[in-house]
């Protein structure tokens, strides 16, 4: 069945609908939850409640076709709250994760880090593009943005990041 008729179903409380629905987009969802959370149970977690949430909003969606970039908006809505209200309530955990290749491990956290230094938006699109590998018209479409501002965004992004990048750089070099 066609995404668009699984969105009729499933406004129609068609369960078995909305239970292909999800399951047709879990592991997008997934990895998307992963890559702002960095963990397995946390993004488990979000992919609960996003399910939730669309169970009992899927009435309100006017145009079935954009199921999917409503439901990831849905997720990237939730994930940014998360992240807000665990940091207001200093528990956010760190895991250290063993790594074979330390060096790979050490520039994965320094990137890591430059990009969370990053303002929320061009956090963003930074993970859509280069962890979720999503293409520009896909990410204007998500974040309700022209594609000549996440391009822009995209580059000014970048640009820190060498920018970052290079100034680590000279800091390990000694200079």
């Amino acid at each position: 069945m066609e995404i668009e008729q699984l969105v009729k179903e499933a406004q129609k409380k068609n369960d078995d609908a909305f239970y292909e629905l999800i399951s047709i987009h879990k592991v997008q969802l997934y990895k998307i939850a992963y890559s702002y959370f960095n963990n397995e149970q946390d993004a488990l977690e979000a992919i609960q409640e996003v399910t939730y949430r669309t169970y009992l909003k899927i009435n309100k969606l006017k145009y079935p076709k954009y199921f999917n970039t409503w439901i990831i908006r849905i997720l990237l809505n939730y994930c940014n709250d998360e992240i807000k209200r665990k940091k207001r309530m200093n528990k956010q955990q760190i895991e250290i994760k063993v790594h074979q290749n330390e060096n790979e491990f050490i520039n994965r956290l320094e990137i890591e880090s430059l990009i969370e230094n990053l303002e929320p938006k061009f956090q963003e699109i930074i993970k859509l593009k280069y962890i979720q590998d999503l293409t520009i018209p896909q990410i204007s479409q998500i974040l309700e943005f022209p594609e000549g501002t996440v391009k822009t965004w995209l580059n000014k992004s970048l640009k820190i990041l060498r920018k970052e990048l290079e100034r680590e750089g000279e800091y390990y070099d000694g200079k």
